[in-house]
């Protein structure tokens, strides 16, 4: 392929490679375990450009990774940079490559821009299913731009592979990868968050740096927290990126760096950021990736609500909810503690009821008492170690919530009281068939009648001849239980009775055949125990007067202490009741013969 069509191939990648991000050296990926890291990789120039008489450069190079055993690859990320807007298309052992994102720099030399590229892509199951042995980058060219970058002398290519591995042996270990693409001269600070320093003991860190150049050393160092770092004789104070590997010890790693520094004794326990500064009066170099090892044995507390249990009409509820230990590397403590809010208003406290191993989890059901002002819907809110009170990986990871609704009793409609006639001794027959859809407000709801307020809460003992159900006794209330999917209410009515009016037959035929024999009232005696009657001749004399202790009338009249036999013929009478139900009297006739 002849270098112009390469050129326009190169552009064509550029424009349509992926977005180019934030530039600043920035977290990117982070490991709590038994974790480490190695490097691998290789120049693609033949020698370092600034001793180059004519500029030439490869377009693949190879890097041998031998891991030792016991150790098992958890992650790894391809790097590749070099001069010129950005070659995408490359390939791993014969492997077509793209990446995943990509980064970019561009200065103005003395008039002149030139530009520089990086590339990332995550290999991780690539370089698990090789394992050791030799890794080759090839068709990485960036041959139409190392004239323009040769004046200059910036003309470089390479790659690099970080490596995360595990092994049960190692201490427990916080890793972080950071990644961004910045430069120098003159300076340049870089600020390393999200660290855990709990022991700084074997702390180190690693860089993977571009176009550093052995022999221009002018006012180059390399600083953390205002420390100079140095790896005599490979890294001297004063030549921190001078194309070297502390891996292998190589120092023909021509125009880039992978570097390893001792951070002992250059960061405190507790401290949760570190200060990278790069300092160069001359030399060109550029960050692509820093690679932080501390030994950080902390737990890390989160929390999941897993289940609310709510009951019909009840500010009582159950949480189940599981605290874990994730990403950690030390065991979550017994008593680490738990509250609960609704929204925001706190409804209990509990604690960790074991100590929760690394990868461990505690799952807790709880009953919470929600206070009346805690209306449906509501917002429930579980936060393990809320005080702070237990040092952890990461603190914003502790609290889940979520909405929670209660189940709330239906509407229903009023029903009114139902009255029937009492044939004596308060008992009646009353029909309140109808009252199941009356009481409803929703077509789905379900009704039931229930003697008890009991049974209705339980949902037993219905009553099923609501169209003719007896009564013994008045007034009786009846309960009603009108439910939904949810939930459901309770409500009642009234059974009430009123007294039958009496039946008068008013044919009396007194000749001792016992038929009609006496003034015969159906239902008085045994309803209206306060009753008066009395019984009139056609010229409204008083001829009888009886009461609830007196016999019917049978056609004698009272004179005195004598009796004589009534004659034939029409009698009224008068019928006081003396019942709140019938406050006027009743009247009428009634017709003796013999």
């Amino acid at each position: 392929m002849n270098r112009k069509l390469r050129g326009l191939i190169l552009l064509f990648s550029v424009l349509f490679s992926p977005v180019i991000i934030a530039q600043d050296i920035s977290l990117y990926n982070q490991f709590n375990g038994r974790y480490d890291f190695t490097f691998i990789g290789n120049t693609l120039n033949p020698e370092e450009n600034s001793f180059q008489v004519v500029p030439a450069i490869f377009t693949s190079s190879s890097a041998t990774l031998n891991l030792a055993s016991g150790n098992t690859i958890e992650k790894a990320y391809l790097y590749w940079a070099g001069s010129g807007p950005g070659d995408f298309d490359i390939k791993l052992n014969n492997i077509p490559i793209r990446p995943d994102r990509t980064f970019s720099y561009q200065r103005n030399a003395t008039g002149i821009l030139l530009d520089y590229f990086s590339a990332f892509k995550d290999i991780t199951d690539l370089v698990q299913q090789i394992g050791n042995g030799q890794y080759t980058v090839s068709d990485l060219d960036v041959s139409p731009y190392i004239a323009q970058h040769f004046i200059r002398r910036t003309n470089f290519a390479g790659w690099a592979i970080i490596i995360v591995y595990k092994n049960e042996t190692l201490p427990l270990n916080q890793l972080n990868i950071y990644d961004g693409m910045q430069a120098v001269p003159d300076v340049v600070n870089i600020t390393l968050s999200s660290l855990n320093v709990i022991d700084n003991q074997n702390a180190k860190i690693g860089f993977l740096a571009w176009e550093g150049d052995k022999d221009i050393l002018v006012n180059e160092t390399l600083r953390i927290n205002g420390n100079i770092l140095s790896n005599p004789p490979l890294n001297p104070a004063n030549n921190a990126f001078n194309g070297t590997n502390s891996i292998t010890g190589s120092s023909t790693l021509y125009n880039m760096d992978l570097d390893v520094y001792d951070i002992q004794n250059h960061i405190d326990i507790g401290d949760t950021s570190a200060t990278i500064q790069l300092t160069s009066g001359q030399d060109f170099v550029m960050i692509n990736a820093i690679v932080t090892k501390l030994n950080s044995q902390l737990p890390d507390a989160s929390v999941s609500i897993d289940n609310i249990g709510v009951h019909c009409n009840s500010k009582t509820i159950s949480v189940d909810f599981t605290v874990y230990n994730l990403e950690s590397t030390h065991p979550l403590p017994q008593g680490t503690r738990i509250k609960i809010y609704a929204n925001e208003t706190l409804v209990g406290t509990y604690q960790t009821l074991t100590t929760i191993p690394i990868d461990g989890h505690e799952t807790r059901s709880v009953t919470v008492v929600l206070p009346e002002a805690i209306v449906s819907p509501f917002t429930l809110k579980v936060v393990v170690d809320p005080d702070n009170t237990v040092v952890e990986i990461n603190e914003n990871n502790n609290e889940a919530s979520t909405t929670a609704t209660l189940n709330i009793s239906p509407q229903v409609n009023p029903l009114p009281a139902l009255k029937v006639c009492n044939k004596g001794y308060g008992s009646g027959y009353y029909d309140f068939s109808g009252y199941d859809e009356l009481v409803k407000t929703d077509p789905s709801q379900t009704v039931s009648f229930h003697e008890t307020a009991e049974d209705a809460n339980q949902n037993t003992n219905p009553i099923y001849n609501s169209h003719h159900y007896l009564s013994e006794q008045s007034p009786k209330e009846v309960f009603v239980r009108v439910g939904d999917a949810n939930c459901y209410k309770v409500t009642s009515f009234m059974l009430l009775t009123y007294n039958c009016p009496p039946t008068v037959y008013n044919a009396v035929s007194a000749n001792g055949d016992g038929l009609n024999d006496t003034f015969f009232i159906e239902g008085l005696r045994t309803i209206f125990l306060n009753f008066e009657i009395y019984i009139y001749n056609r010229w409204g004399k008083l001829v009888w007067r009886g009461d609830q202790y007196t016999e019917d009338w049978n056609g004698l009249i009272k004179d005195g202490v004598g009796h004589e036999l009534a004659p034939e013929g029409t009698y009224f009478y008068i019928l006081k009741l003396n019942d709140p139900d019938y406050p006027n009297d009743l009247t009428g006739f009634v017709y003796l013969t013999r």
